[in-house]
């Protein structure tokens, strides 16, 4: 993201600033803070030309303990300053941090329009589905029938998912990953960190005050690998402990195969689909299939395409307007109460 690279070889402590860590005793937002300062050494970009940029929230917190810039805006305007940071600065690498509530709630209409215009940041979206910082309300992505504090007979809404969000606003790399699954993880930032445009990642954090276990079943090292499809590239949609399940993803939905263990060529022989990350089709019927029981949760990178990011687009139009009038002077004395004396119209060439 950044071109300006490191000019010493960094580790994770030069990365972690002397502010005391305030999150709850095992939180899922050490296993992400941790994951994200590991990763940081390795993008090879220095430490003043990176940014965090945060709305309001537990995860929000992250900034302070970040050694980088960072900006701890206010609630849901997140998007709207990383626009800002990167359109005005291309060179630094622009990192968004963010929970469902944050984003999806207040900050719903920021979010899409960060996400289409294909900016060229890292979101990385922590997904508890509560609000913890102000103690255990029901969120955008709470489950049908949430029974909290402000829903006690349960909550009557639709959740959001948030990929399906991304996806629908036309993210250009979108991704799931989980908090305490550190190589995975890292695999991720990486990839996400090396996409031309906006990375949108969905991490399952878990908050154990008000929301504990929530995602128990691909969290538990016993139970993830049952419960768990891991996405790749060119790869069969293969999942359970013995490899012997898969998904076939048609015109009528994603459907569950089973087929002999261990056996590649048996699954795609039954129709197990290859999954293929260009393809929006596979891409939504992932993103989708935890909504059933009897379906796996998808992690990995489920969508990524190549186009034009806005802060390039942008750029360019500054530096063609000035290749334009190599002739025109800049008046470096003019004021902002001068421009407000020239007329309601003006010419662009």
């Amino acid at each position: 993201m950044s071109n300006v690279i490191q000019t010493e070889k960094l580790t994770k402590k030069d990365f972690a600033t002397d502010q005391d860590v305030r999150w709850c005793p095992g939180c899922g937002d050490y296993s992400i803070l941790a994951n994200v300062q590991k990763v940081m050494p390795e993008l090879g970009v220095a430490r003043e030309n990176i940014v965090f940029v945060s709305g309001i929230g537990c995860s929000s917190r992250f900034p302070y303990y970040m050694n980088t810039y960072g900006f701890h805006t206010i609630h849901g305007r997140a998007p709207a300053l990383a626009t800002g940071i990167k359109t005005a600065n291309p060179d630094l690498s622009v990192w968004m941090v963010t929970g469902d509530g944050d984003a999806l709630s207040i900050g719903g209409n920021h979010i899409i329009h960060a996400l289409r215009r294909n900016l060229d940041i890292v979101v990385l979206l922590f997904n508890n589905r509560i609000y913890g910082l102000t103690k255990g309300q029901y969120s955008p992505t709470s489950e049908v029938g949430k029974v909290t504090k402000s829903t006690p007979f349960g909550s009557v809404d639709q959740p959001i998912n948030p990929l399906t969000l991304a996806l629908g606003a036309n993210a250009s790399f979108v991704a799931r990953t989980l908090d305490v699954d550190a190589k995975h993880s890292l695999q991720i930032f990486e990839e996400a960190n090396n996409h031309r445009g906006t990375s949108f990642i969905e991490i399952y954090q878990n908050c154990n005050i008000f929301n504990d276990g929530t995602f128990d079943s691909v969290r538990d090292r016993a139970s993830r690998v049952e419960h768990q499809l891991l996405v790749e590239h060119g790869q069969p949609l293969i999942f359970g402990k013995d490899r012997d399940r898969g998904i076939s993803i048609s015109a009528h939905g994603p459907e569950v195969i089973s087929f002999a263990a261990n056996d590649e060529q048996a699954a795609i022989a039954a129709g197990v689909t290859v999954f293929d990350r260009s393809n929006r089709l596979h891409a939504h019927a992932i993103a989708e299939i935890d909504r059933k029981p009897e379906f796996p949760v998808a992690m990995g990178v489920f969508y990524q395409q190549k186009r034009d990011t806005f802060d390039a687009v942008m750029q360019g139009q500054f530096h063609g307007s000035d290749e334009e009038k190599p002739s025109e002077p800049h008046d470096i004395d003019a004021t902002l109460s001068d421009l407000f004396q020239t007329g309601d119209t003006w010419m662009v060439g």
